[in-house]
């Protein structure tokens, strides 16, 4: 039983049955009691009544269609009657000391009632049978069964709307979780009385808005360090294009230093315009520039301006209104991904379905690890932490990812049955929606 509403319908459950059949039982017992008390001492009042009422000793004053009378002298019965082996032995023993005696017996599976008394020598009996207050005792032992189950039946529909109350704020508490762990900074919970689950959900909503001030504060202070290198960026590109053209006329130990320079200095710039991008991103400025597209020209055009002629390519003829600049991005962060960290022969195919452009890349390295890939598309993330910060910024994938979700579109991750890794982009064809 692992569900807290379970539990506490289980709980309430018990606690009402537990009750019901106490209050029932009570009730029960207590109204069977006053039933045959009543009825005992209007027996007992008749009898004595009829007793002193009585002239000339006569059992048959003391019968009628209820009851039947025996009369006892000197422990023998007057006239023919023979039944005085229903008087019980306990209660002539009572009467014999004087007192007015009875007890209640069962005869043939009847219930009843046997009463005596003692004047002089003479003992006077009379018995009765119990049989309408045994039938208005099972109708009272019905009424409280049936009390009994309504009252659980009811008891466990109250626990249940008592449960959902309790546990709709413990609920709304754990999507909010869920949401703010996926990503939603923006996530709150309404506040409701004033009770314990409300100052958690208040707690929640005070440390989410924390959260949230902290990342955009963290957000905002590299968008205004990468801006704020962008100029002595573009200086220091300058200056590298020249140290590249020296390169070849220096000293061997001057040249590395160069072309060292050169090429961190590259790295630290397109570092500096992927936090740029991602920034853009974050803040909502990232928009896109639709056009119609040939979509099998734009893939070529990108492997060709960056000189990737080994990689094979299957490129069906397809025209989608996509963003070219954003496709050619996410084009070429996956294929340098995999012409980097996967094995050669690097394939895009390019294919249509209904309302999708897809285009997959994929390679012929070890694949992914199944523990890396929910992370391969998180920020910074670097699947083999022995890189050194020139192969990449782990930035690469995870602006491909916001490029095609700003599409309406997926990315994806995944291995092939005969290994590799496949990357999958879908865009739909017409736009974002």
């Amino acid at each position: 039983m692992r569900s807290l509403r379970t539990r506490l319908l289980i709980a309430f459950a018990l606690l009402s049955g537990v009750t019901a059949a106490a209050v029932a039982g009570a009730m029960y017992g207590q109204a069977r009691n006053v039933i045959l008390e009543k009825a005992q001492d209007s027996a007992v009042r008749q009898f004595t009544e009829r007793v002193a009422a009585m002239t000339v000793p006569d059992p048959g004053a003391l019968s009628d269609r209820d009851s039947f009378g025996v009369i006892l002298y000197r422990g023998r019965p007057l006239g023919d009657d023979q039944r005085v082996p229903d008087i019980p032995r306990e209660l002539r023993d009572k009467v014999a000391t004087g007192v007015v005696a009875w007890q209640r017996v069962v005869h043939d599976g009847q219930a009843g009632l046997v009463m005596g008394m003692r004047l002089s020598d003479l003992e006077f009996y009379s018995g009765r049978h119990l049989s309408d207050e045994q039938d208005s005792i099972r109708e009272l032992a019905l009424l409280a069964w049936v009390i009994g189950i309504g009252s659980l039946v009811l008891s466990g529909f109250l626990a249940w709307l008592a449960a959902n109350s309790v546990l709709r704020p413990v609920r709304d508490l754990d999507a909010a979780a869920r949401r703010l762990g996926e990503g939603d900074l923006t996530t709150r919970v309404q506040v409701r009385g004033g009770d314990e689950l409300a100052g958690v959900a208040q707690t929640f909503n005070t440390t989410a808005a924390a959260l949230e001030k902290q990342v955009a504060d963290a957000r905002r202070f590299v968008a205004d360090v990468s801006h704020e290198l962008r100029t002595p960026l573009a200086a220091m590109t300058a200056v590298t294009d020249v140290l590249d053209e020296e390169a070849p006329h220096l000293t061997e130990d001057a040249g590395k230093a160069a072309t060292l320079v050169s090429q961190e200095t590259r790295n630290l710039t397109r570092l500096v315009n992927d936090l740029m991008e991602v920034s853009r991103f974050d803040s909502g400025a990232a928009t896109l520039a639709l056009d119609d597209v040939d979509v099998a020209e734009a893939v070529t055009a990108t492997l060709r301006a960056r000189r990737w002629t080994d990689v094979v390519t299957d490129l069906a003829s397809l025209t989608a209104r996509v963003d070219p600049r954003r496709l050619d991005v996410i084009v070429a962060n996956l294929v340098g991904n995999a012409l980097k960290h996967g094995a050669a022969p690097v394939s895009v195919t390019l294919r249509g379905e209904p309302g999708w452009v897809i285009i997959e890349v994929t390679d012929h390295g070890p694949g992914l690890d199944p523990q890396v890939l929910p992370q391969v598309f998180d920020r910074f993330y670097k699947a083999d932490t022995a890189r050194t910060r020139s192969e990449g910024s782990g930035l690469g994938l995870a602006i491909a990812w916001e490029n095609a979700r700003l599409h309406d579109g997926t990315l994806t991750a995944g291995n092939r049955p005969d290994g590799g890794a496949v990357f999958t982009l879908r865009l739909p064809s017409g736009g974002s929606r």
